[in-house]
């Protein structure tokens, strides 16, 4: 029995060269009748900046500024989102059967993406890794590398080269 694809998370940096892992996320989509579930994963405040925050905010003040940063990541992931799926797929996200969510969330890459996997039951993770053509060879991201030792899902890695 083959394994079935429903549930696909697309785990993203936001990227300029990430289109290429969108299009594969979507074209696996559209072939299994799964739904993409997008991810970015914001890496949280150093220790040394939220002691600068605490020191010139109040608490309250500090995490009200770190919320309304994650929200702008999200409202830039979304408007990213619509304009791709305009051009991929002449409509917009809201209208695609393929989407079913866009989630950002602050914590450590590898570990949030593999931890949301299993939260929402993913059957496949879709990564990109970005690659040097000048290196000679293709080295695996960092985050990319990670996920594929920690997660029990398949991951597929789809290579990235920067110009």
């Amino acid at each position: 029995m083959f394994p079935e694809i429903k549930k696909i998370l697309y785990a993203t940096d936001l990227g300029d060269n990430m289109r290429p892992v969108f299009r594969f996320a979507l074209s696996l989509a559209e072939k299994y009748g799964a739904k993409i579930s997008m991810l970015h994963v914001a890496e949280p405040l150093s220790p040394q900046v939220r002691w600068a925050l605490e020191t010139y905010m109040s608490e309250a003040e500090a995490l009200k500024a770190e919320h309304e940063g994650l929200q702008k990541v999200r409202d830039k992931m979304r408007a990213r989102l619509t304009e791709f799926c305009q051009q991929e797929l002449g409509k917009g996200p809201e209208d695609s059967h393929l989407i079913a969510e866009v989630s950002v969330i602050s914590g450590r890459a590898a570990e949030t993406i593999t931890k949301k996997a299993d939260d929402w039951d993913a059957d496949l993770i879709v990564v990109g890794t970005h690659t040097d053509p000048s290196l000679g060879a293709r080295l695996l991201g960092s985050t990319a590398r990670k996920v594929t030792q920690l997660s029990r899902r398949p991951v597929l890695v789809v290579p990235v080269y920067s110009k």
